[in-house]
């Protein structure tokens, strides 16, 4: 395994252990407002500090772009850190979130961890050395057609742009799929299409620590990933259609095809 990837555990297991000791006081946390339907929990602030602690503690010269804290630094390497994915889901005691850490060097995602605390799974890739659950290898699912495959999505919730377009997608794909769930939390949704527990997945306005490692679980596990255009630029434009190759096909079709995208 990967210097960075070992280091990269460390931190989001660190990580994982402070958001769950917490997880029978969420009476008691401080809790900001950073947008519209945006949280921040003083959960997801301590989770981020013992992960670029830990960080730094091995690659203290590295770049971080962290969701609560920002970049700090300048370096070809940058940790890419989403603390607590799935904020709202945690303060609702909804069981569905995670760690997210990945290493971007020289603009490519070359390592990347998603950790689920509460069920102890570890998802973890390097580019070039496939994808792994808990150090079992994984692939995206073999669905060969969307009306027998289940979707993942998300809402556009920041700022409700794009709602009638997303509307729209959402009314083709589940009149056209097994169905469609929306859990919240975009880094575990994309290591399940790595899995093949989702045979795809889309959504828009996202930032790049919600898919930066989950982009690379994807193609590690033989999947394809896209923005709405289908090119590589998710990571900047925060939209994103990850499948397994023939589900990838069918929904970038019903994406492009709505009035907005």
């Amino acid at each position: 395994m990967h210097p960075f990837i070992n280091t990269a555990i460390k931190a989001a297991r660190k990580a994982g252990s402070i958001i769950v000791r917490h997880m029978d006081q969420l009476d008691q946390l401080t809790v900001e407002v950073k947008g519209r339907n945006d949280f921040v929990s003083s959960v997801d602030k301590l989770a981020e500090e013992e992960i670029i602690y830990t960080i730094k503690d091995t690659y203290p010269d590295h770049a971080i772009l962290g969701e609560e804290s920002g970049k700090q630094g300048n370096s070809d390497y940058e940790w890419i850190i989403d603390p607590l994915d799935g904020t709202t889901n945690f303060l609702h005691g909804f069981p569905h979130y995670a760690v997210s850490i990945a290493v971007k060097h020289n603009r490519i995602i070359e390592h990347g961890i998603i950790f689920d605390p509460l069920r102890n799974e570890l998802f973890a890739a390097s580019r070039g050395n496939g994808a792994r659950l808990n150090d079992i290898r994984i692939r995206v699912s073999k669905a060969n057609a969307l009306q027998r495959s289940l979707i993942g999505t998300g809402f556009p919730f920041r700022q409700n742009k794009d709602v009638d377009a997303y509307l729209d997608c959402l009314k083709q794909v589940m009149q056209n799929s097994h169905g469609i769930r929306r859990a919240g939390s975009a880094a575990l949704d994309l290591a399940y299409v790595a899995c093949g527990r989702l045979d795809g997945f889309w959504e828009s306005d996202l930032k790049s620590w919600d898919i930066a490692a989950g982009s690379l679980l994807i193609q590690e596990a033989g999947g394809l990933i896209s923005d709405f255009k289908g090119e590589d630029q998710f990571l900047d434009t925060g939209e994103i259609i990850a499948a397994n190759p023939k589900i990838f096909i069918a929904l970038t079709k019903i994406i492009r095809q709505s009035n907005t995208y």
